[in-house]
């Protein structure tokens, strides 16, 4: 059953919602700077009993933000943005549930079996959650790294799908070339994961109001959950509250 899953954007040490696609080294277009810090957006969370949220950190100055949600709600939340295997072991330390890993699992725009091996010596298949955010071409859907600005030559499809799912214990897949645009979420992609991941995925970009949450449940018959950032109200949104986000996810579970 499709579920709602919470988000903390972290840019440039502000919890804030951008456009995915514009994000680059020089910033990116902001919809939404917080006044509040991660801790506090954790402990929302937390007092509701939203699982499976992650924390995402987009480029350099957001350690301490980061680490900061993950001690505030401990096991309750996923962390991405520059993890490696080197470092993995120490954001499941600090409180994470899983470490979501992309760009590390690339060389030059190839993907990287061994990178993929040494990562889970490190989390283990079932706290490892592989980001397979993409953008959209003339032949489908390609995982995009590097802050979603490399192409790569892997495809989301349903043979990578299948042989991925081996390796780790839930998707997580950014739209980037809607992420932020609260123009509706891309319905192909959603059905392509619905129909062929064999392990849980959460689908994020583009969403805009409660009826998203209703077609990712139809589109996916069930089968994935749904970010929304940019459109809820605790984002500066006003497409959707959290509070209708929270009753969806119950009415779902009863």
């Amino acid at each position: 059953m499709t579920q709602f899953r919470p988000c903390i954007d972290l840019h440039q040490g502000k919890v804030k919602q951008i456009v995915g696609g514009s994000l680059n080294d020089k910033g990116a277009k902001e919809n939404f700077i917080s006044d509040y810090d991660a801790a506090y957006y954790a402990a929302l969370y937390r007092e509701h009993n939203l699982t499976g949220g992650h924390v995402i950190a987009l480029g350099k100055g957001n350690q301490d933000e980061a680490i900061s949600a993950l001690r505030t709600y401990p096991n309750g939340l996923q962390f991405g943005g520059g993890v490696k295997a080197n470092n993995a072991a120490s954001y499941l330390e600090a409180g994470a549930s899983h470490v979501i890993v992309t760009s590390y699992l690339f060389k030059d725009g190839e993907f990287s079996w061994d990178r993929l091996d040494k990562i889970k010596r490190e989390t283990g298949v079932d706290r490892l959650v592989l980001d397979l955010s993409c953008r959209r071409t003339q032949d489908g859907w390609y995982i995009a790294t590097d802050r979603w600005q490399t192409i790569t030559s892997t495809q989301v499809n349903q043979e990578n799908l299948v042989e991925l799912a081996n390796h780790c214990d839930e998707f997580l897949i950014h739209a980037a070339d809607v992420e932020g645009l609260q123009a509706g979420i891309d319905e192909e992609l959603v059905s392509l994961l619905g129909q062929d991941c064999p392990v849980p995925v959460t689908y994020a970009g583009g969403a805009r109001s409660l009826s998203d949450l209703k077609r990712v449940h139809t589109l996916s018959q069930g089968k994935v959950d749904l970010t929304i950032g940019s459109a809820l109200d605790i984002f500066g949104g006003a497409g959707v509250t959290l509070d209708e986000c929270i009753l969806f996810n119950q009415a779902q579970q009863a």
